[in-house]
């Protein structure tokens, strides 16, 4: 009889970026005390579930997403680096729209393929990554479930791909709000369903920050 295994992947909470840079993988970028909050909010919503792995990106705000469900469930945080968010031309950089970095002749090179995309990391590298991570956690988590803390491009690149959907989209379309949860159901190594909630959304609404955000 097939047992179901469900792995959800989560969103970290929002980060303190006072300067609205894409701060991609530089270090040192943590969650606000927002976030924080955030992160609680997403273990409340899983406390009733049997979970028994707790996995996150090596990014410091991923693991701080990570530690109150971990905690509540007593079990440590482990690490993968194939969760972590995806390289970037634009890191470090102010990218937001009509601040003038895409009208910037100097990036017209990098911006020249959306569809690879050519300012970074490829869609298909990130899905090949982040399949590899959902599989491993899927086995070790079998007939139970696991969460997984990662960024929004990537868990966004692997709904799509296991959905069998085009890789390249309008960011602007994106269903990964932030402290989300993305859940992969599993009968056996079967994907079954996909589902998706926003445990912290009551947060976002009270947060003009929040709701403007850029972070990944």
């Amino acid at each position: 009889m097939s047992r179901e295994t469900v792995v959800h992947l989560l969103r970290h909470g929002e980060v303190e970026n006072p300067t609205k840079i894409l701060y991609g993988r530089l270090p040192g970028f943590r969650l606000s005390s927002l976030g924080e909050q955030m992160a609680k909010a997403a273990a409340s919503a899983l406390a009733s579930r049997d979970v028994t792995h707790v996995v996150a990106s090596p990014l410091e705000r991923a693991v701080q997403t990570a530690e109150p469900i971990a905690a509540q469930f007593d079990l440590p945080v482990a690490v993968d680096e194939r969760l972590i968010e995806s390289s970037n031309f634009f890191e470090g950089k102010r990218v937001s729209v009509g601040d003038g970095a895409l009208r910037d002749p100097r990036n017209w090179w990098v911006l020249r393929d959306p569809f690879g995309p050519s300012w970074g990391e490829s869609y298909t590298s990130i899905a090949q990554r982040m399949y590899a991570a959902l599989q491993a956690v899927r086995a070790e988590a079998e007939g139970h479930e696991a969460v997984c803390v990662s960024h929004q491009l990537p868990i966004w690149t692997l709904r799509r791909h296991l959905e069998r959907k085009r890789l390249w989209h309008d960011p602007r379309r994106r269903q990964c709000g932030l402290a989300s949860l993305t859940s992969f159901h599993f009968e056996g190594a079967a994907l079954v369903g996909v589902g998706y909630s926003e445990p912290a959304a009551h947060l976002v609404t009270r947060s003009p920050t929040a709701r403007t955000a850029k972070g990944a």
